[in-house]
């Protein structure tokens, strides 16, 4: 069973991640905000491709569900943190960290 020490830890860890309060939320961020931890500790919100919340939602559909709104329709995902093993967090996290790196810029030809 996952817990919000968990999410913390496991987050910070990622390169480049910080946290900081947003709304009653927090934030864990790289150039993109990719979780929200809720204030009761509980569940987490995670930035998904909506292909990636599908497979999430499907093939564990009691720990994960699409936000519902048009948060939700961008990929955005809640998970219920008790029902995630420590390890399922943690690829859940490096699936959404990697969405939040700053993007590559192309290179200029010489």
């Amino acid at each position: 069973m996952a817990t919000a020490s968990d999410l913390h830890r496991l987050a910070l860890a990622l390169p480049g991640t910080t946290d900081a309060p947003h709304f009653d939320r927090t934030a864990f961020k790289v150039a993109r905000t990719y979780v929200t931890l809720a204030a009761d500790k509980r569940t987490a919100n995670f930035k998904f491709t909506p292909d990636e919340q599908e497979l999430k939602c499907t093939v564990a559909g009691d720990a994960f569900a699409p936000v519902p709104n048009a948060w939700g329709k961008q990929g955005w995902t809640t998970a219920t943190l008790a029902k995630l093993s420590v390890p399922e967090l943690k690829v859940a996290l490096a699936m959404a960290h990697a969405h939040a790196l700053p993007k590559k810029k192309a290179r200029k030809p010489n």
